[in-house]
């Protein structure tokens, strides 16, 4: 927290940025027309090119005048709560991939708490820009500081983004009913398992008209993943799985049962711990929300802004470290890129823990699922006026169809995370927002404050570490398949 605290506070007094003006009933920053000149706090606000305004008394602004209700305690929720997802499962299986014994742990932890700091920065860049230029979503920055002509790119990177969310939720579930159905006496492969319960559940979840009935359920997925924390925690302590050739580990499949071996912390110099790196890529993926999270916090100056990210990242942070370590110590280098399925099918605590994720993810499945139904037909540019009950339903039969079938030839969810961490993630992360702040201090000018300017230095660093980081990781992401 302190170190995260450390970060963002010192941004906010070093990089001053620019009212975000709002109207109070829709949370949308207003923008001047052209020719309309308005007084800010001794400043006079410009409407550059590109339609963005931009002011030229950055020193003076903190922001704090947009018409968001949320109260910070329920966006560090709300923002937590999108941070820890599915990718959590498949951290254990980035230690493994350069480590098998204990020791591993240690760099681990560090890189987990390194990148999240890198990231809470970059979410706190995209809140910031959008003050900048009154932008209100992702691509909305693009557009106002580097230009629409190129305002897709950000915009198909999000949505393939969204379909390997959706690609591992699927991956997910088909591994955890058939192990559930284990459970009970039943031997269901996960192929079956995944058909029958895309038919029966998900698609008609994901066909909903209406899906403000499924938000309450978006809270089992918290829930679910501290109890999963709790009880793999209680599964180490109390040694069930100690051995590989005793207690619960009899049950598993030999690539399953726990492996010690004398690959270390210092094993983190393997090339291989960039498969870590990658899937952390994918872990604290949440940067396309920056801009709702930042328009809806209420009285959101930079000081409370930066406030909600250090917290949330901070929480996020702590318990991405909690189930590494669990995960890994207990399994070594046979941890799963799905942990739990490293745990007995005779395991009743895991069992519960098993149903609690399906669960959440069922519910939460249908909301990720219209997100990339929805921005897919943004890409295609669909008028809104087309978008038929019948056009909406078939296109979300083909969406689905084809991310189950690839979610049945694919078993490996962390290739998933690693490979989406090192191309796209490292991007949405790292790389736009670097290039929008760029830009966006360019259409400053003389506005540009220096530390601004130099801003961007350090901004451009962090670009430059993510894209070595995703050419390294996306090859060893390809050379673990």
């Amino acid at each position: 927290m302190k170190l995260l605290s450390s970060i963002l506070l010192l941004l906010s007094v070093t990089t001053p940025i620019a009212d975000a003006h709002r109207a109070s009933s829709s949370s949308v920053a207003s923008i001047p027309r052209r020719g309309d000149v308005r007084k800010r706090r001794g400043g006079v606000a410009f409407l550059k090119s590109n339609g963005a305004s931009w002011t030229n008394d950055a020193k003076e602004v903190r922001g704090g005048e947009g018409g968001g209700t949320a109260t910070m305690s329920s966006e560090m929720f709300n923002l937590v709560k999108g941070l820890v997802g599915v990718g959590v499962v498949s951290l254990p299986a980035g230690i493994a991939a350069f480590g098998d014994a204990p020791s591993a742990i240690i760099p681990a932890a560090i890189l987990i708490a390194s990148i999240g700091a890198i990231a809470a920065y970059n979410f706190s860049l995209i809140g910031r820009l959008c003050a900048i230029s009154g932008a209100t979503s992702y691509q909305n920055v693009w557009e106002k500081s580097v230009g629409e002509s190129t305002a897709w790119i950000p915009g198909a990177s999000t949505v393939m983004m969204t379909f390997l969310a959706v690609l591992a939720y699927s991956m997910v579930l088909g591994d955890t009913f058939s192990a559930l159905f284990k459970t009970i006496g039943m031997s269901v492969s996960r192929e079956v398992a995944m058909i029958g319960l895309t038919l029966t559940v998900i698609l008609p979840l994901c066909l909903l008209k209406n899906l403000s009935s499924l938000a309450p359920f978006s809270l089992a997925g918290i829930a679910a993943m501290l109890y999963m924390a709790v009880a793999m925690a209680i599964r180490f302590f109390d040694g069930s799985y100690a051995s590989a050739d005793s207690g619960l580990a009899m049950d598993l499949a030999e690539s399953l049962r726990p492996t010690i071996g004398t690959k270390g912390a210092s094993a983190v110099f393997s090339s291989n711990a960039f498969i870590l790196i990658c899937m952390l890529g994918t872990a604290f993926m949440a940067h396309f929300n920056a801009p709702a999270f930042y328009l809806e916090l209420e009285n959101n100056t930079l000081a409370r802004w930066n406030t909600v990210v250090a917290t949330s990242f901070t929480i996020s942070i702590l318990f991405f470290i909690g189930i590494a370590v669990m995960g890994f110590a207990t399994f070594g280098g046979a941890s799963n890129g799905f942990i739990l399925n490293n745990y007995s099918t005779k395991d009743t605590l895991m069992g519960i823990s098993r149903a609690a994720v399906a669960f959440a993810l069922i519910f939460t499945y249908p909301l990720v699922f219209v997100g990339l139904r929805d921005g897919l037909l943004e890409l295609l540019k669909v008028p809104k006026e087309e978008r038929t009950d019948v056009k909406v339903n078939n296109f979300s039969y083909i969406i689905l169809g084809l991310v189950t079938a690839v979610a049945m030839k694919m078993t490996d969810i962390s290739f998933i995370m690693s490979f989406g961490g090192a191309t796209l993630g490292n991007a949405l992360i790292y790389v736009y927002p670097a290039i929008m702040l760029k830009s966006t201090v360019k259409n400053l000018g003389d506005d540009a404050t220096t530390a601004q300017k130099l801003e961007v230095y350090l901004a451009m660093a962090f670009a430059a570490l993510g894209i070595g980081m995703g050419c390294i990781g996306t090859k060893q992401a390809i050379g673990s398949l």
